[in-house]
């Protein structure tokens, strides 16, 4: 099979002529199904269904051409007025991040393999809604203890456990987003 253009993994991290961050939605906001998408397919894969009355609180997918600790590229969810479709391409404004590690538990029930998979969070360059949020701050009261304990139920629900050890700010998380494309792009030398 011929390929005549990248695949969605290996996307530019950032716009070229806006420098807005870009996002790969896997998993549509009110989605209950969650999707990965799968490189050496070029599509995307249904991964898991979440229990009746789970729902994703906003669209989430991974930004290209980056590498977290845990091997995958970066985690973002993307604050925007209505869910959009796996596959879709966002260009986003990062506001900053739940900076977290995440660890599977053996058979015994025990914690091992801490590993920092933190949870970008970014808006909508078209959103309406969200246009005056600039930082973490900047969200309705609440809201990010709301994400925060999904993400802590998600995992939970896949045996793992979320560990939320903190937030960041925009600039931290950008440094996020370069450690992540300088990552990627060593592995992919």
């Amino acid at each position: 099979m011929s390929q005549s253009h990248p695949l969605l993994s290996e996307l530019p991290v950032f716009d070229e002529e806006t420098g807005a961050l870009h996002v790969v939605v896997e998993t549509p906001k009110g989605g209950s199904n969650k999707f990965d998408y799968e490189p050496d397919w070029n599509c995307f894969k249904l991964a898991k269904s979440l229990p009746e009355g789970m729902s994703f609180p906003f669209d989430f997918g991974f930004i290209p051409s980056t590498l977290g600790e845990d091997g995958d590229p970066l985690d973002i969810l993307v604050l925007m007025d209505f869910p959009t479709i796996a596959g879709c391409l966002v260009t986003t404004r990062l506001i900053g991040a739940i900076c977290a590690e995440q660890g599977k538990k053996d058979k015994q029930g025990k914690k091992h393999d801490w590993v920092r998979n933190d949870r970008l969070i970014a808006v909508a360059a078209s959103a309406r809604t969200h246009s005056g949020v600039h930082r973490l701050e900047d969200l309705r009261p609440h809201l990010l203890d709301e994400i925060t304990e999904f993400f802590v139920a998600y995992n939970k629900e896949e045996g793992r456990e979320f560990r939320p050890i903190g937030n960041c700010d925009a600039a931290d998380a950008m440094k996020l987003v370069e450690d992540g494309a300088k990552t990627f792009k060593k592995k992919n030398k």
